[in-house]
């Protein structure tokens, strides 16, 4: 009886659809029950890194460039961003602290996130996907030729690697890299991509050219901003709320050591960054210590009004903030101090070299709400 049982499952598995007869792939990680039971979500995951040298400022920007394209793929598709865990920057040197795999919930309200783009923290992806399995990973890059002069173009083609590749093949024939520091994830597919545009050139290559469920973009820092300075990138700008246990961090320390407070500093500030509109503050004495490179060591003797902030301070002694020309750190600190709505004139300001003939100011860029 126990044989003839056998015999009668494998015919009866034998005879069962697969899983490409009802327009599904079977991709590793996932187990047959998930097809059965119809219980594995079908939305896709785009992922993305950046150039490791680049630092903490540099790669919120990246971030507010991916969230367009993200905007640009839900418009057909539904898809959700895989947040790329912190970790192993250059300025972070402060060897008693934990470096690597660093969720953004440790620097941002992913609630706040949440109410622009949807977004997952890596291991989130990992647990819904299955494992940590990446099916495409596609390395942006510029053209080996250049720009040639004339009009601009957008484009992208598959192109042969122009550097080596950071990953490499095991014996299984998946591919290793440094993943954020996940040393257990896999890459199924690695090629390369020559770009050259705004972020959502990429979106017919995703929509329409891969059929893979989780898409991780190499080098995202080789595409521009969509729309800079208009409504969807403050939208997403002022979406990036820092985390509440950053903030009570900040808030002690205004209290200890500057007497500063958002009730005493006239700084109405809401949890909901979608509440907030256009306002001036009458504060601006200094701004919170901890806002634009929580883990660095790069401080140095300044005004209380030049610390990297989300708010702003006392209102009996205005401040100005002096950034330095071209620099990340500065734009951002801009950034946060027009959502505060402080003064632009203590705010758009640089230093200039003692043989700089045309020293010329930041542009204020206000926000479109």
């Amino acid at each position: 009886m126990a044989a003839l049982a056998v015999v009668f499952l494998l015919l009866w598995a034998a005879s069962w659809p697969s899983a490409s007869a009802f327009g599904e792939e079977f991709w590793p990680g996932q187990s047959a029950a998930d097809i059965l039971s119809g219980a594995a979500s079908r939305r896709r995951y785009l992922l993305y890194d950046v150039n490791p040298p680049e630092g903490f400022n540099l790669r919120r920007d990246v971030y507010i460039r991916i969230a367009s394209l993200l905007k640009t793929l839900l418009k057909t598709e539904e898809w959700v961003l895989v947040l790329p865990p912190w970790g192993r920057l250059y300025h972070w040197q402060s060897p008693d602290i934990h470096q690597v795999r660093i969720p953004w919930s440790d620097f941002f309200d992913l609630p706040s996130l949440n109410r622009n783009i949807p977004v997952i923290e890596y291991e989130q992806f990992i647990a819904e996907s299955g494992g940590p399995f990446i099916d495409q990973v596609y390395i942006l890059q510029g053209y080996a030729e250049g720009w040639k002069e004339g009009a601009w173009e957008e484009k992208i083609d598959s192109r042969p690697c122009i550097e080596p590749p950071l990953y490499s093949q095991d014996k299984h024939e998946y591919y290793r890299g440094w993943f954020w520091g996940y040393e257990e994830t896999r890459g199924l597919n690695v090629s390369c991509l020559s770009v050259q545009g705004s972020a959502s050139v990429i979106a017919p290559v995703l929509l329409r050219n891969t059929s893979a469920r989780s898409v991780m973009l190499d080098r995202a820092e080789n595409l521009l901003h969509d729309h800079y300075g208009g409504k969807e990138y403050w939208d997403t700008r002022r979406s990036m709320v820092f985390a509440r246990h950053l903030r009570a961090v900040g808030d002690e320390f205004r209290s200890r050591y500057l007497n500063s407070t958002d009730v005493a500093d006239g700084i109405p500030f809401e949890e909901d960054w979608t509440r907030m509109k256009s306002w001036r503050s009458c504060g601006g004495c200094c701004l919170r210590w901890c806002g634009s490179n929580p883990r660095g060591r790069s401080w140095s003797s300044t005004r209380m009004g030049a610390w990297p902030s989300w708010t702003s301070g006392s209102v009996r002694t205005p401040g100005f903030f002096i950034g330095t020309s071209v620099s990340t750190f500065s734009f951002r600190i801009h950034e946060e101090r027009e959502i505060l709505g402080l003064d632009p004139k203590t705010t758009y300001n640089r230093f200039c070299g003692d043989e700089e003939k045309a020293c010329e100011q930041p542009t204020h860029w206000r926000i479109a709400y």
